[in-house]
C-alpha cells in the first residue's frame, strides 16, 4: 500500500478513537450518594433488599448496614450510585417496631428531570466571580462547588428518611441545600417467616428478644407535622445605614436546608416553607465589623405563631444598631426564638468593606 494511504489511514484511525474517547465521555453516567436516616437511634431500620431506579435503566442501592445520623442526614459516606433516580423498591426491617415493610415509591420523572439540571449556589464569598449569584443555575449535573469561579452545586445526594409505621421522606442534596421530593408509604408485610429467618439468622439475638428489649408503639404524625409549610418571607433589617448583608441560612423541621446570598438576600421571595429550627446570617457594618447571628426554635412554639400570623407573613430579623443584638418579630408580633447567640467573624466577600 502507499504510504501516503498508509498515513491517512493512520490519522483517519486516530481521528475516529479521538471522536469515541469524547462520545463516551459525554455520554458518562452521573453520579450521586445513598442515604438512609431516621429520627435518632432508638429509631433505626435494617433494609433486607432494595433496588433504586434509574431513567438510564442502571439499578443503584442503598448503602450497607442500618440507618443512621438524625432525621435527613444520615452522616455516613457510600460508594457513588450511577444514573437519574427515578424510584425504589426496598423491604426493611424495623427493629423497634418488630416489622417488616415494604417500600415501592414512584418519583416524579418531569420533576426528577427539572432538578437534575439545577445546581444551587453555595457560597457568596469570593473575590473573583464578576456575575451576580443567582439562587440556582440550569448547569446540569457535573457542576459541583470547588472554587470561587463555580460557586454552585448538583445534585448530589439521594437522601431516605424513615420514620414510624412505614412513613418515607425522600430528599435531594444539592451541596449544603437540600429539597424535600415526597413523601410515601411502605407497606407492612405480614408473611414475614422467610425474611424472618434470613434477617435473624445473621444475628445473636431472637426476634422475641428483639422485640422485648426494643420495640416502641409511635406515631408518625411528629414528622407529619414538621412537612408543615406556610407562605412567609425572611427579611433582615436595621437602623445602620452601612448595614450589608451577605448569607443567611435555614435548617428546617422538614429537614429541608436553604440558603441566600447577594443580591437576593436584600429581597429574600416569599414561598412556602417549614418551620426553621435553626438559622445564621452573616452581615457587615464597617471594615472589621463583621458579624453572625444564630437563632434555634423551638417547633411547638414557633409553629403557634405562624399558624395565628396566617399566609404570606413577613419573618424580620432586626439588628441592633451598634451589632450586639437582634430581635425577631412576625408580621411585626415578637417571635420568641430558643436562643439567639451573635459573635464576630471574618469572611472575605466580594462586596466586603475589608476591599477597601
Amino acid at each position: 500500500m502507499d504510504k501516503s494511504l498508509l498515513k491517512l489511514a493512520f490519522y483517519f484511525l486516530l481521528i475516529t478513537q479521538n471522536l469515541s474517547c469524547q462520545k463516551m465521555k459525554s455520554q458518562k453516567m452521573p453520579e450521586f450518594h445513598v442515604e438512609i436516616s431516621h429520627p435518632n437511634n432508638d429509631l433505626n431500620i435494617t433494609p433486607i433488599q432494595d433496588q433504586i431506579f434509574t431513567l438510564e435503566g442502571k439499578d443503584a442501592h442503598l448503602p450497607y448496614g442500618s440507618s443512621s445520623g438524625e432525621w435527613g442526614y444520615s452522616g455516613k459516606g457510600w460508594t457513588e450510585q450511577q444514573g437519574t433516580p427515578i424510584g425504589a423498591d426496598i423491604i426493611y426491617f424495623s427493629r423497634y417496631e418488630d416489622t417488616f415493610y415494604h417500600l415501592k415509591a414512584n418519583f416524579s420523572e418531569d420533576l426528577i428531570k427539572d432538578y437534575m439540571e439545577r445546581a444551587y449556589a453555595q457560597s457568596g464569598s469570593t473575590t473573583d466571580d464578576k456575575e451576580p449569584l443567582q439562587e440556582f443555575k440550569k448547569l446540569g449535573r457535573y457542576e459541583k462547588f470547588s472554587s470561587a469561579t463555580n460557586p454552585y452545586n448538583s445534585f448530589s445526594d439521594l437522601v431516605f428518611g424513615f420514620a414510624p409505621k412505614g412513613m418515607v421522606v425522600v430528599w435531594l442534596n444539592f451541596g449544603k441545600v437540600r429539597i424535600e421530593l415526597g413523601r410515601f408509604q411502605a407497606e407492612v408485610i405480614k408473611d414475614d417467616q422467610e425474611l424472618e429467618k434470613k434477617f435473624f439468622s445473621k444475628l445473636s439475638v431472637t426476634r422475641e428478644e428483639m422485640r422485648k428489649n426494643r420495640f416502641l408503639d409511635l406515631s408518625p404524625q411528629l414528622w407529619e407535622n414538621y412537612r408543615i409549610k406556610y407562605l412567609y418571607q425572611p427579611t433582615i433589617t436595621s437602623t445602620n445605614k452601612s448595614l450589608r448583608l451577605f448569607e443567611m441560612n435555614f435548617k428546617y423541621y422538614n429537614a429541608e436546608q436553604e440558603s441566600m446570598f447577594r443580591p437576593w438576600i436584600n429581597n429574600i421571595p416569599a414561598k412556602s416553607r417549614a418551620i426553621p429550627k435553626e438559622l445564621n446570617f452573616i452581615w457587615e457594618t464597617g471594615k472589621d465589623q463583621q458579624f453572625v447571628g444564630r437563632a434555634y426554635f423551638s417547633w411547638e412554639k414557633t409553629n403557634e405563631s405562624f399558624k395565628k400570623a396566617g399566609n404570606n407573613a413577613k419573618l424580620e430579623f432586626r439588628i441592633a444598631p451598634d451589632d450586639s443584638n437582634f430581635e425577631i418579630f412576625l408580621n411585626n408580633e415578637p417571635l420568641k426564638a430558643d436562643s439567639t447567640r451573635i459573635f464576630k467573624t471574618e469572611v472575605e466577600y466580594r462586596d466586603s468593606y475589608n476591599d477597601y
